[in-house]
């Protein structure tokens, strides 16, 4: 037998199915129905999944290649940002520091104004 034949006939038995099970939905209500249209939606969706392996052997492996590789990309984005987060913490910090050039004009300062009101400190100690 013809493979794509044999695809037609089940896929054309699944249909069959799916409208047996809304003919029982409406008469013998919908507990029955449903539960024959959902385990004749779950079996035709690993059909599905089936045929694409069969016909195309490299869809699985590039569909779980895409899945995997969005996940590292979202994964490795988010680790980076909180690494950029960190740094820019750290730079903040840095920047809140006196610098060296700044406390070289505080100390000259300081020195000035000692040398300026009286000495360097030492005649007022025995007073």
């Amino acid at each position: 037998m013809n493979p794509t034949r044999i695809d037609a006939i089940i896929d054309l038995a699944y249909g069959v199915l799916i409208f047996v099970s809304v003919v029982l939905i409406v008469v013998e209500g919908t507990r029955v129905g449903l539960a024959l249209g959902l385990g004749v939606l779950v079996s035709y969706a690993l059909h599905v999944i089936w045929k694409m392996a069969r016909f195309d052997p490299e869809w699985m492996t590039r569909e779980v290649e895409e899945t995997v590789e969005e996940a590292v990309e979202q994964s490795i984005g988010e680790q980076v940002d909180a690494v950029q987060q960190q740094i820019e913490t750290v730079d903040e910090r840095i920047d809140r520091r006196p610098r060296e050039d700044e406390i070289e004009d505080l100390l000259e300062e300081t020195v000035a104004d000692d040398a300026a009101g009286g000495g360097d400190g030492t005649e007022n100690s025995g007073r």
